[in-house]
């Protein structure tokens, strides 16, 4: 049985989220105390209290649900003895969840983290001005359909590919006025829906450039290590384990497609039987399956799915 962990991306944060985990495992409280002395911020109030609206701004929702991820990952390793070398041949996250996996797998200290992902957070966000940029979902089509729409809807503006999540659904970001035009360039082509996104900024195209351009200048400050098992990058959906090289492929992935499908097929050809979704929600479990029937999945996020999932990784 090949396994991979993989942890979710932004979209997943909900109040109350670990607040379970925390009141029940010392491992996880440990945490979250440590994120919020990294950052100098109650976050874990936040996460467990709200208000919802502060808790969805890019600047928190990213460390916040790192913090879920790794706080899952310290409860199996502290209390049920699990080491990620000897348990999963790859780790992979939705675009900030590679940092989750990368700070799972060693490569970033937690602190270094969080820190990272409020940044990161922060960056997205000052990059376009509000309200000029835009995300929209494109349902029923893949990647070669939804290539064409951008192209088709451009009209000289950015309109790219953010993410390529399964063969039926494909994200698009650029500026508002592009998107704006999606849901009729798609007509002709066979878009079913093109769904706009509750997203404060265009992740993942080129307006996100002064983006990356903050993160190039803040990894190259932060100590990191060889990956304990190696990461598969979003942009490339193969598998590095150079520090040197995951810090480019960071860098680039501010701009770049997230190339979840892929990754996902990777996984597959390579080996892998089962995925096991670290962190808070499901959507990348419920991805599996779409991508490739062959896969199982399961989640875990909460106190009661930890023996579920301890069960499923002995076989």
């Amino acid at each position: 049985m090949g396994i991979a962990f993989v942890f979710p991306g932004q979209g997943s944060q909900d109040v109350g989220m670990g607040r379970d985990l925390a009141q029940s495992h010392a491992a996880a409280r440990a945490v979250f105390e440590e994120v919020d002395a990294a950052l100098g911020q109650k976050l874990s109030a936040l996460m467990w209290e709200g208000p919802k609206d502060q808790l969805t701004l890019t600047e928190n929702a990213q460390p916040a649900i790192m913090a879920v991820s790794l706080a899952v990952m310290r409860v199996l390793e502290a209390e049920h003895d699990l080491r990620l070398a000897d348990t999963a041949k790859f780790v992979a996250g939705h675009s900030l969840g590679e940092y989750s996996a990368l700070a799972a797998a060693g490569t970033f200290s937690l602190a270094d983290t969080a820190r990272l992902l409020k940044l990161r957070g922060q960056a997205m966000q000052k990059a376009v001005p509000v309200g000029a940029g835009a995300m929209t979902a494109l349902l029923g089509v893949g990647l070669d359909v939804a290539s064409k729409v951008a192209e088709a809807a451009s009209q000289g503006e950015v309109c790219q590919v953010a993410n390529d999540n399964e063969p039926t659904q494909v994200v698009l970001s650029g500026h508002k006025t592009a998107i704006d035009r999606v849901a009729e360039a798609g007509k002709p082509l066979g878009v079913r829906r093109a769904l706009p996104l509750p997203v404060s900024a265009p992740f993942h195209c080129s307006l996100m450039q002064p983006a990356a351009d903050a993160m190039a200048e803040a990894l190259a400050k932060v100590e990191m290590k060889p990956p304990a098992v190696p990461v598969i990058s979003n942009v490339l959906a193969s598998a590095i384990s150079d520090p040197a090289e995951i810090r480019t492929r960071l860098v680039e992935q501010v701009t770049g497609t997230v190339r979840w499908r892929e990754t996902v097929e990777f996984m597959a050809r390579n080996g892998i039987t089962r995925i096991v979704e670290i962190g808070h929600g499901k959507v990348l479990s419920g991805l599996a399956g779409r991508i490739d029937k062959s896969l199982k999945a399961i989640s875990v996020g909460n106190p009661g799915d930890l023996d579920a999932a301890l069960q499923a990784l002995k076989g």
